[in-house]
């Protein structure tokens, strides 16, 4: 009876570690939104593409047009982390700061791009469209995984691609709002997304 009781106690005791570690555990401030194929009930979805849990990440490959999961909150000031695969052809971007979670585009978040084919390279991948283009060599993120880390801080917006700053600049234009990530076209991958708030 006791080695029953203890078992269950272990059992117990395991379960709640391993609830405490799932999605939403904050681990030095982060929190974890997608871990693997885990995590795609933490973003509303916004359009019809056709994100499922595939290849050990949150992942879209096609759909009538842009498509967007959004965060169920608002973020003002935070730390993005997010790890993505993106095809050569692919046009995604992760939008921040959104005044409109039910009209999600680039003239009413910040976008910090990802779309290597981009008409005009300036705002392609790295960028953020309309406020901060990318110098040459500019940097490519197809047929890869890529980490971008941004940090939002008042007026100030850092993107880095791959370890590398691509933007630096401060723009007062939105200040709070949730972030979303989208799929325009090519095969996305979302396989990791942390967010720390400042």
């Amino acid at each position: 009876m006791n080695i029953k009781n203890s078992l269950k106690r272990f059992f117990i005791s395991i379960s709640f570690c391993l609830i405490s570690t799932t999605l939403y555990a904050a681990d030095n401030g982060w929190v974890t939104l997608i871990d693997g194929t885990d995590g795609i009930n933490n973003f509303n979805q916004l359009g019809n593409a056709n994100w499922s849990g595939q290849m050990s990440a949150i992942q879209a490959t096609e759909g009538s047009g842009a498509s967007f999961l959004v965060t169920k909150r608002d973020y003002s000031d935070f730390v993005l982390r997010v790890e993505f695969w993106a095809s050569n052809d692919a046009n995604s971007g992760i939008f921040l700061r959104c005044q409109d979670s039910a009209n999600i585009n680039d003239r009413n978040c910040y976008e910090a791009n990802i779309f290597d084919q981009r008409p005009d390279p300036a705002y392609g991948t790295g960028g953020i469209v309309h406020i901060a283009p990318v110098e040459e060599p500019r940097p490519k993120a197809g047929d890869r995984w890529n980490v971008y880390k941004i940090i939002l801080q008042n007026d100030h917006l850092v993107v880095e691609l791959n370890g590398k700053r691509t933007v630096d600049v401060r723009d007062g234009q939105f200040s709070t709002g949730p972030f979303a990530l989208q799929w325009g076209r090519g095969v996305m991958r979302f396989r990791k997304v942390e967010v720390m708030e400042l």
